[in-house]
Order: C-alpha cells, then sequence, then structure tokens
C-alpha cells in the first residue's frame, strides 16, 4: 500500500531514540546527520544482505539491529566502498549481522568488504547511551495531554 511502511521492534526502537534530544546529539557524534539513511536488520541476517541494502542509497548508512536476548539496540555507522582502502578479503557468506556486531563489539572499527563490492568499506560501533537502551516509547517519555472540550476544562478548573 503506498504510504505504508513496516514497522518492526527495531524500526520503533530507532524512531523513539531519534525522538529524543539525546538521540540526536548522540548519534551526530558518531556520524549521523538528519536524513541518513538507516538500515535496520536482524541478528541472524546474512552480512550479504545487509549490506546490500545498505548500498541502495550509495552514501553511508548507520545500521540497526535488536540484540535477540537482551533487547538492546546496536547501531553502526557503514562507509560507502572506498576504492582509498586496500582492498580486502570478503567476508564469508554465512556471517550473520549478530556476529559482524560481536566482532565489532571488540574491535569497534573494521574494514570489511561483502562479495558484491568491489572495494572495502569501514564500520565502525556507536557506542550505547542510556536513551538508546531505554525501552519506553516516546509517547510514554512524553505523554499528551488529553484533548478536552473547553465546557469541559471550566468544568475541570483547567481552562486557559
Amino acid at each position: 500500500m503506498p504510504g505504508r511502511i513496516v514497522r518492526t521492534r527495531t524500526a520503533v526502537r530507532v524512531a523513539d531514540f531519534l525522538a529524543t534530544r539525546e538521540g540526536k546529539a548522540h548519534l551526530s557524534d558518531y556520524g549521523w546527520a538528519q536524513g541518513m539513511p538507516i538500515v535496520m536488520t536482524q541478528p541472524d541476517e546474512t552480512l550479504n544482505d545487509a549490506m546490500g541494502m545498505a548500498s541502495i542509497p550509495g552514501r553511508a548508512v548507520l545500521v540497526a539491529m535488536l540484540d535477540p536476548q537482551t533487547e538492546e539496540l546496536h547501531m553502526m555507522h557503514v562507509t560507502v566502498p572506498q576504492a582509498a582502502l586496500k582492498v580486502t578479503k570478503a567476508c564469508a557468506d554465512r556471517l550473520t549481522m549478530g556476529e559482524f556486531f560481536e566482532r565489532l563489539a571488540t574491535e569497534l572499527i573494521a574494514e570489511f568488504r561483502v562479495k558484491f563490492w568491489k572495494n572495502t568499506a569501514v564500520a565502525h560501533k556507536i557506542p550505547a547511551c542510556p536513551a538508546m537502551q531505554s525501552g519506553t516509547t516516546s509517547s510514554a517519555r512524553y505523554p499528551m495531554p488529553a484533548h478536552q472540550s473547553g465546557a469541559e476544562r471550566v468544568a475541570a478548573g483547567t481552562s486557559r
């Protein structure tokens, strides 16, 4: 349907994180800019498949994933493949996004290449922050007042 998008748990968590000033400030410290594409992925999805989606915009992207055990939001910044970098061996076809995020947990920055890329790209882990790991939604953090008619406000004593 036109105008409809799939809302995964990962997408909701990323949207809630970006709905906060803290989230925007934190991500901008690690290369995010307004309008930057964000690729949602699953731990068991292959790196090749996820990077296929990351390649579509033709520019740097963020990649987001929820840890299935801890529900922690993991994010990384991925550059476009760079001709200036030494071409690395392509990652194994079976390497999953969960495994790649685990690799970044210890290395923090990794040069890598997937089988359909001619050049090497760079991924760096975006460290977690409290706003990133908040399980509450933005509507729960910032509740909007219920709409009351003028008569209801007068009766409740909350008129303008």
